[in-house]
């Protein structure tokens, strides 16, 4: 077996930066979750999601669209997958949890994550985990333990709380084949008009009338900190760190949402940060170390099953980098002629 070229070391230090600055901001909107505990929780997703889709539409560019008449009706189900999954049914399952478990509680759960999409992803291209990113997965997880601490929950705390894990598992597992394909921007566009469209359906099904009302001031500023920064910002960043390094050293930077929401907590009075905070952030900086800044090139021993390859690439050597929104028809339209191998589109 032959070893196929991974990303290169400014390749990779671009993915691990971009994967950083996404979940810092996601850490950073616990503070804005705040003041929104009294807002219809799906006309407040949909106001989110929808504001963060025309805010995206202006940088897709010119003909950012065509990918999109490419799809086939098995991706759009995926793509339909992710907004319900990974965006509306992460953020309602966490709303639903903190009504009767402390916060901690699916802080720690969803803390789990990088090591879930350590195992998943590989073992859906076929391929054995990479030992240091699932040591490092393990690092990151128990870092956020110590960051979050566990609190006092019932059944229906951990459900919920369990439901917000398999939300944030499929938030980077079910985009995977799309990345490539659609591009960061595109992608985190389409995802969040189909996120808004659902949330408004799911809203008017469960509220009624009162899906959706005039936000107060602070609940406004929340708003639109949660679209035009955690949303626009991260998500694009988010995809972007996913299509350099994979979705299994990406996911090891989630470890930075509850270190950046225990840092940011004092500054809004809802928390504090003591030893154990600072002990658990270093858990999880040792983790990101160790699994992220592995480089993603390594030479393959005969037989070896594992692959460095980000998730889709595994066995194929890494296409040029391409502008976000270019559409060279004849390579994608191959990719995308079946959803397996979506991900291995030049785009």
């Amino acid at each position: 077996m032959t070893s196929s070229p991974g990303p290169s070391r400014a390749e990779h230090r671009r993915g691990a930066l971009l994967a950083a600055v996404a979940c810092c901001l996601v850490g950073a909107s616990f503070t804005a979750n705040s003041v929104l505990g009294d807002y219809p929780h799906a006309g407040g997703q949909a106001l989110r999601y929808g504001l963060a889709c025309l805010l995206l539409l202006p940088l897709l560019g010119r003909g950012a669209l065509a990918p999109l008449r490419l799809l086939t009706a098995r991706q759009w189900a995926r793509l339909a997958l992710l907004a319900a999954v990974g965006m509306v049914g992460f953020n309602l399952a966490v709303l639903a949890a903190e009504r009767t478990a402390e916060p901690a509680v699916p802080g720690v759960l969803v803390g789990c994550a990088p090591v879930v999409v350590a195992v998943v992803v590989p073992a859906l291209d076929g391929r054995r985990p990479a030992r240091p990113v699932v040591y490092g997965a393990l690092l990151v997880a128990a870092g956020a333990v110590a960051v979050q601490g566990w609190g006092r929950t019932d059944a229906a705390g951990l459900l919920w709380s369990a439901a917000a894990l398999a939300g944030e598992v499929g938030f980077a597992v079910i985009a995977v084949p799309l990345v490539r394909p659609l591009g960061a921007r595109l992608l985190s566009t389409a995802a969040c008009a189909l996120a808004a469209v659902e949330a408004a359906l799911l809203g008017a099904v469960l509220d009624g009338r009162a899906w959706l009302r005039m936000p107060d001031p602070a609940e406004a500023a929340a708003l639109l900190w949660q679209a035009v920064v955690v949303t626009v910002v991260g998500f694009v960043c988010w995809y972007a760190a996913v299509r350099r390094i994979g979705a299994e050293r990406a996911t090891l930077f989630s470890g930075l949402v509850p270190v950046c929401a225990a840092l940011t907590a004092p500054l809004v009075a809802t928390g504090s940060y003591g030893w154990a905070q600072a002990g658990g952030s270093l858990l999880v900086g040792a983790g990101v170390a160790l699994g992220a800044g592995t480089r993603a090139r390594r030479r393959a021993a005969p037989g070896a099953a594992e692959s460095p390859e980000p998730s889709g690439t595994a066995g194929a050597p890494r296409p040029p980098e391409a502008p976000e929104g270019c559409v060279p028809a004849p390579e994608r339209a191959a990719a995308l002629r079946s959803p397996d191998s979506a991900a291995r589109g030049p785009c």
